[in-house]
């Protein structure tokens, strides 16, 4: 029998620049997750405020209050995580990292200005994230600003110990 995957072709990828379908996947599930934890929040909120003052309360009826709070919550939810760990949730979960440019961990100003910068790639019809695609450093705009690059980060112990449990114990010996 034969293992489904070698330790190396699990690992090999650690430290390579992340491409376009792994960061876009990543960042879906991020997007999901961040909105998933705001719309909790709220309907929490609009719960709270009714079982305190017995009137009806609807974030929806302050839009403008609304956007405002969602834009402040996707700046906390990116920045904080990625000046803690270099990555998101849905980064985590997809084997992602931010790191300086240099391979050392983001600092916390470097996740801030990444933060601030990645609407820049949006704002331009997108453009932003060509380097992506076209750069051998995978760039995006935000990441150039910020002096920041996505890499696989898979955990090589972990990947090596699981590869080792698939093992048919007759020939681990």
């Amino acid at each position: 029998m034969t293992p489904p995957s070698s330790p190396s072709s699990t690992t090999a990828r650690q430290g390579h620049y992340a491409g376009a379908v792994t960061r876009l996947v990543a960042f879906a599930a991020d997007v999901g997750i961040s909105w998933g934890i705001f719309t909790l929040a709220s309907a929490g909120l609009n719960f709270a405020v009714q079982l305190v003052t017995g009137t009806t309360f609807a974030v929806q009826q302050y839009p403008v209050a609304a956007s405002v709070s969602l834009v402040v919550w996707e700046f906390v939810y990116f920045a904080y995580q990625w000046a803690l760990s270099g990555k998101t949730v849905g980064m985590a979960l997809f084997g992602i990292r931010v790191v300086a440019t240099d391979g050392s961990p983001l600092q916390a100003r470097q996740a801030v200005v990444r933060t601030l910068a990645f609407p820049l790639s949006f704002l331009l019809f997108g453009l932003g994230f060509v380097g992506i695609l076209l750069n051998r450093d995978r760039h995006a705009l935000h990441d150039r600003l910020a002096r920041t690059v996505v890499v696989y980060s898979w955990d090589a112990r972990a990947a090596r110990l699981r590869w080792l449990a698939r093992q048919d114990p007759s020939t681990a010996a």
